[in-house]
């Protein structure tokens, strides 16, 4: 498998790039371990983010890459200890991948480069795969490849004629709706099916049991600047830019089905910050109180589906998701969500609100900067609406 795959989100390799069979082969299949695979010589170029790098061999023409686009390559990875970890090389064979879905130093040195180039990269671990963790399977530290580029297949793009928002989004009107459209605190409720530029379905929300509802304000920038220009009913074809989508966009087919007044946020827990000495806790660590009783005494079990009305913060305060501003309950099956919620709601009765603190154990783990989720101690008011079985 080759070394990009190593890489967070990134694809299989066996996205077409260009035409590959006639790619020159290289009559040693063995590279050379670099004399300056150590380091990066006092003669290499560097750049504003660390990556250093020098031309081997020079290419043809003027055109390179962009992120969206897809590359063919050959290529060869050493550490710095001169250890050769991955070469297309050595398999015989180049390969071809989008170059927005690989690590963040071969995303930024490919651009640099011309078709029949040949650079010497030095990347930081910061770039790469970051730091040297044994046994973890994948290279770490600094990182040295030999990359020849042999072919760029340009992305397709928005079409010409697609009307564009203000902030430049590109979309067409499908079907005309009727009516207002919605506002900035509005709770918005649509369908939406997201595709490859290649027509790839990656994501179908008619094939849920509802249409999702979310407040404008807390749905993407970009999903959010076309739905505040549609009317009830209307649909629309939108292209979303989406660095990490094969083609740099995800091609959104739109239906805005309703939309509402958001109900008010909840006020934040004043015992949000951490666990209050009254609180009950389990053997595996959940602390929680009841906020208002239930009736009756059936309790669900992990195999239940449930509807629930909820809140979540983190122990700063943020509330980072809620059913309750949406003005929808959720449903889902209770063995099917973090731990602390399957554990949790177990405990309850239909009609009953608890406060639970969810340690990250059982929540989504620490705290990572720039991961998009919630980590650490995590609080949610949870009431428990129905068991839907």
């Amino acid at each position: 498998m080759p070394v990009i795959a190593y890489a967070e989100n990134a694809s299989d390799t066996t996205t077409p790039a260009a035409s590959i069979t006639e790619a020159a082969q290289p009559e040693n299949n063995m590279p050379e371990t670099p004399a300056d695979v150590a380091a990066a010589p006092a003669d290499s170029t560097k750049t504003e983010s660390g990556l250093a790098w020098k031309v081997l061999q020079a290419g043809t023409g003027d055109e390179k890459p962009t992120a969206a686009d897809a590359v063919t390559v050959h290529y060869s990875g050493w550490t710095t200890d001169g250890e050769m970890f991955d070469s297309s090389v050595s398999r015989g064979e180049p390969t071809s991948f989008p170059l927005g879905q690989v690590i963040a130093g071969w995303t930024e040195g490919l651009q640099l480069m011309v078709v029949g180039e040949k650079r010497r990269f030095w990347i930081p671990e910061d770039l790469a795969y970051g730091p040297v963790v044994p046994d973890s399977g994948r290279p770490g530290g600094m990182l040295c490849f030999d990359v020849e580029l042999l072919a760029i297949k340009e992305a397709a793009k928005p079409p010409a004629d697609a009307d564009k928002t203000a902030g430049g989004v590109a979309y067409k009107i499908i079907k005309e709706g009727s009516g207002e459209k919605p506002g900035a605190d509005h709770v918005v409720t649509f369908h939406f099916t997201a595709k490859t530029m290649e027509g790839e379905t990656v994501q179908d929300t008619r094939k849920d049991p509802s249409p999702p509802s979310m407040p404008l304000d807390k749905l993407p920038p970009v999903l959010a600047e076309i739905l505040v220009e549609m009317n009830t009913g209307e649909q629309r074809q939108a292209w979303l830019p989406e660095p990490q989508a094969p083609g740099g966009f995800v091609v959104a087919d739109l239906e805005l089905v309703s939309f509402k007044q958001a109900p008010a946020a909840p006020e934040v827990p004043e015992d949000v910050a951490e666990v209050p000495a009254d609180a009950q806790k389990t053997d595996s660590g959940l602390a929680f109180k009841v906020l208002s009783e239930g009736k009756g005494e059936e309790k669900p079990k992990a195999t239940d589906t449930v509807k629930v009305h909820y809140s979540g913060w983190t122990t700063d305060g943020e509330m980072f998701d809620s059913s309750v501003t949406r003005g929808e309950p959720t449903q889902f099956p209770l063995n099917g969500v973090i731990k602390g919620w399957t554990e949790g709601v177990q405990l309850m009765v239909a009609g009953e609100k608890r406060r639970f603190w969810i340690p990250a154990d059982l929540a989504y783990g620490p705290a990572v900067p720039g991961s998009g989720r919630p980590g650490g101690l995590l609080v949610f008011d949870i009431e428990l609406l129905e068991i839907v079985r």
